[in-house]
């Protein structure tokens, strides 16, 4: 390869998208030929007087998008390219501009204790009492009402029952409306659909979670990360992106943020509203994790905080009791719930309502509240357990944050170290997470990585977290540096 990429380094484009989009180029142009051999990670980040994490994470894109691929041993070689003549060039059809690196795709052995994906463990699911559930609405006289073609606004009992719980808990006001979504996915997807034009720039947090970077840059938005610290996005820096970006709309986490577990003290909030206010910027709640609290005092959320009418509320039944059934709500006013009505109604006609029926029950008899405090109570165990062992077995010099709740814990390793470099030697000795690069927006923590740990038990969390320590330690040996002890971020 003997072209030589033009980066700024004062674009707001990070320099691993920069350079992944010049190499893509040169692919898919027919500069650079299949079954050319790309320069190592190290080499060419030493001819471009870069980091090398920098050139992993451009390398990473480039293989998400089908146009490289790594060989163990080998290198990385040009697999995409143009098409020949009269064909067609699937890769130029289906090109984004800003496509972002796809994760590990968790094809380990079974014998890894994974601490990448972000899910409660099926070991939790009530099966019997779900059984049960599904038995007395089979039963029912209306069944084939719920099996017909439904209402895009939701299955309307279920509908009634999620408003009545919204006013009770004073976060939906006369103005406002709500509309039942397949998780809260897919109402960050009716939202931007509804409300973004390819170029317009949305205020997220810095690291994101995966499935929301992938989805706004996959509709052309072009985020401006705000970051992320141990209490929630950092509000000086989110009043200058609001001020001088003035973004279509800012989408946060107000409880155990998707990476960090972090959340928003209750001064943070008004701070953010109050900022939103002045800059008539939207404010997106996404609230998917807000009643995983283990310890501490619940919070407002943000919309029940919000006077002016400019907030949205995510919220879903799937991490408190079965991702499987994909059933989510919003709440918000109601000219954009019905415009988000008639985007849901053309993209899928409706959520399945069997599951829907199915949830509701669970709820009305009892058994969603049974299971939710199981869910809390194991939650906690877990959480203790991953903070604990964070303590016991992480060199000195990581450090971590402390959540009351959620699912997910942040680490950062000892410089140098890079965690997307160490996960394969961690993937041979028996332990897998999610690099932070994976998260990052525009600041790229090499050293950062997300432990999901709600899927584990405790025992297997004390054992993939003592692997990942001695993993981690051995990986100090061999740098040959010292490192000062700090302490965990709380």
């Amino acid at each position: 390869m003997e072209f030589q990429p033009k980066l700024d380094h004062g674009a707001e484009a990070p320099l691993y998208r920069q350079l992944s989009e010049q190499i893509a180029h040169q692919i898919r142009t027919g500069l650079l030929v299949r079954g050319e051999r790309l320069p190592a990670t190290r080499e060419l980040a030493g001819l471009l007087g870069l980091n090398r994490t920098t050139v992993s994470a451009a390398y990473d894109i480039l293989e998400s998008e089908g146009l490289i691929s790594g060989q163990v041993g080998r290198g990385s070689f040009v697999t995409g390219g143009a098409a020949s003549a009269g064909g067609v060039d699937w890769n130029s059809l289906l090109e984004r501009s800003d496509t972002s690196p796809a994760g590990p795709n968790g094809g380990w052995s079974k014998d890894v204790i994974s601490f990448a994906v972000s899910r409660p463990s099926r070991d939790l699911f009530p099966l019997d009492e779900f059984r049960a559930t599904c038995g007395t609405v089979l039963a029912r006289g209306d069944l084939a009402d719920i099996l017909q073609l439904g209402s895009p606004g939701g299955y309307e009992p279920l509908r009634r029952y999620l408003m009545e719980e919204a006013r009770r808990q004073e976060v939906a006001g006369p103005g406002d409306d709500l509309l039942i979504t397949n998780g809260c996915q897919q109402a960050l997807d009716l939202i931007g659909r509804v409300l973004l034009k390819p170029g317009d720039t949305v205020a997220v947090e810095d690291p994101l979670y995966t499935g929301l970077k992938n989805l706004l840059t996959g509709m052309g938005a072009q985020l401006c990360g705000v970051p992320v610290g141990a209490d929630g996005m950092d509000a000086a820096q989110l009043e200058r992106v609001l001020e001088r970006e003035k973004p279509r709309f800012l989408v946060v986490t107000s409880n155990f943020q998707n990476p960090t577990g972090a959340s928003l003290p209750l001064a943070a909030r008004k701070a953010l509203l109050d900022a939103a206010r002045r800059a008539s910027v939207p404010v997106i709640e996404n609230d998917a994790y807000g009643e995983l609290r283990y310890s501490g005092e619940p919070l407002p959320a943000l919309k029940q905080l919000d006077e002016g009418g400019g907030t949205v509320l995510l919220r879903s039944f799937s991490k408190v009791s079965f991702p499987g059934l994909r059933v989510g709500w919003a709440v918000g006013p109601k000219p954009l719930i019905d415009r988000l009505r008639h985007a849901k109604e053309a993209a899928d006609l409706h959520t399945d309502q069997l599951s829907q029926a199915v949830l509701l029950e669970f709820a009305e008899s009892g058994r969603l509240e049974a299971h939710r405090a199981r869910m809390r109570q194991a939650g906690s165990e877990r959480l203790a357990a991953t903070l604990e062992s964070c303590a016991k077995y992480l060199p000195a010099g990581t450090r971590w944050t402390r959540p009351e709740g959620g699912m997910n814990v942040w680490v950062r390793l000892p410089e140098p170290l890079d965690a997307g470099e160490l996960l394969a030697r961690a993937q041979r000795a028996g332990v897998a997470y999610m690099p932070g690069r994976y998260f990052a927006v525009s600041r790229l923590e090499p050293g950062a990585l997300r432990l999901s740990f709600a899927g584990l038990a405790p025992e297997q969390i004390r054992a993939g977290l003592a692997i990942l320590g001695r993993t981690v330690a051995a990986e100090m040996e061999n740098a040959g540096r010292t490192y000062e002890p700090s302490p965990a971020m709380v």
